[in-house]
């Protein structure tokens, strides 16, 4: 009776490691490494922080406890990396990082000019040219939705004082 051989492996399954390896999931590793990394580079940039006590917390309390809680998921992702047969890395797209990165910028050049009625919808639909899976339809809906939201919470329910809509010379809300 003839053997098959085994279907060639799908993209999206782990990819075999030769035996001996001694880190069985690179993907993990690097993941685990990256937020361990995050997690360091937030508790130094919080270190001025009072943490304050429990009965009486301080500003540092929350940013400590997420960067604790972050390292500690790092740590457990590089523990599993170790243990565990996972993914090998892979090809980087780029387009997310790079669409999402010009989204954040256009917001900050836009949020203070013309205010959260433009820069709201525009961080909205440039970021959402990061997926190729996207709608300009539904981005712009989802923009003009979002950002309706994002006034009457910050602007009228939390009071902050957050430029609505500035048209130089005509209006000024």
């Amino acid at each position: 009776m003839p053997v098959e051989p085994p279907p060639p492996p799908t993209p999206s399954s782990p990819q075999p490691v030769r035996s001996g390896a001694f880190i069985r999931s690179p993907s993990d590793l690097l993941a685990g490494a990256c937020l361990v990394a995050l997690a360091g580079f937030a508790l130094w940039a919080g270190r001025g922080l009072d943490a304050g006590t429990l009965r009486a917390m301080g500003p540092g309390m929350l940013p400590r406890s997420v960067a604790a809680g972050v390292g500690l998921a790092g740590v457990g992702l590089v523990a599993t990396s170790l243990l565990r047969v996972g993914g090998t890395i892979g090809r980087w797209p780029l387009r997310g990082p790079i669409v999402v990165t010009l989204a954040l910028i256009a917001f900050a050049l836009t949020i203070r000019t013309a205010g959260l009625a433009v820069a709201g919808p525009l961080v909205v639909i440039v970021g959402g040219a990061a997926s190729p899976e996207s709608r300009p339809r539904e981005l712009v809906i989802f923009g003009v939705v979002m950002t309706a939201l994002c006034i009457g919470l910050f602007r009228y329910l939390l009071s902050l004082p957050i430029p609505v809509l500035i048209i130089p010379g005509v209006v000024t809300l």
